[in-house]
């Protein structure tokens, strides 16, 4: 199963947009967003990809009533889990939380076969041994917003096969995502 990985979209619509609909064309058959989306109404451009979308709030809750209104309407896509989320994908047990330093202690658990964050705005993949003697991925995929000199970024990840990898939105796509 490919999943598509993305955090901090602060309401840049476009981007957010742009990054879902590049993930579809390679095989996403869901969404994880890490955080701070801000103002709910940025989820309804996705509802035209059709993927399940799973969504945490972070420091930049925004409207966390309409988000959950959001949610709660029938045969809604969006999923909202509140301030973290453990749910199961693809046969395999992942955590998402808003905060690094929270997703390394839940990462070195190994109750997690992978644990995803945002917050600092710089995609980083890396994998730290866990108190069951194995590894745990942390994903964090940066900001799809492309927040301050950060560029707009995600990560598309194959839980089957536990490979992952960075991918920058082109300049030209968003030049076109903003409408340039």
């Amino acid at each position: 199963m490919k999943v598509c990985i993305l955090s901090d979209s602060h309401d840049h619509i476009p981007l957010l947009n742009a990054a879902v609909g590049e993930a579809v064309r390679q095989g996403a058959e869901a969404v994880l967003h890490c955080g701070d989306v801000v103002a709910p109404s940025t989820l309804h451009c996705l509802n035209r990809h059709g993927l399940p979308v799973h969504v945490i709030h972070g420091n930049n809750t925004g409207d966390l009533y309409s988000l959950g209104r959001l949610a709660g309407k029938k045969d809604s896509l969006i999923h909202y889990h509140g301030m973290d989320a453990g749910i199961s994908l693809g046969g395999r047990r992942i955590f998402l939380v808003h905060y690094p330093h929270y997703a390394r202690a839940l990462a070195a658990t190994g109750d997690w076969d992978l644990v995803c964050c945002g917050h600092t705005h710089h995609a980083k993949i890396e994998s730290i041994a866990n108190i069951k003697g194995g590894q745990t991925p942390i994903i964090n995929p940066g900001t799809i917003g492309g927040v301050g000199d950060a560029p707009a970024t995600f990560v598309m990840g194959d839980l089957e096969t536990f490979e992952f990898e960075d991918i920058e939105i082109s300049k030209d796509i968003e030049r076109q995502a903003v409408g340039q």
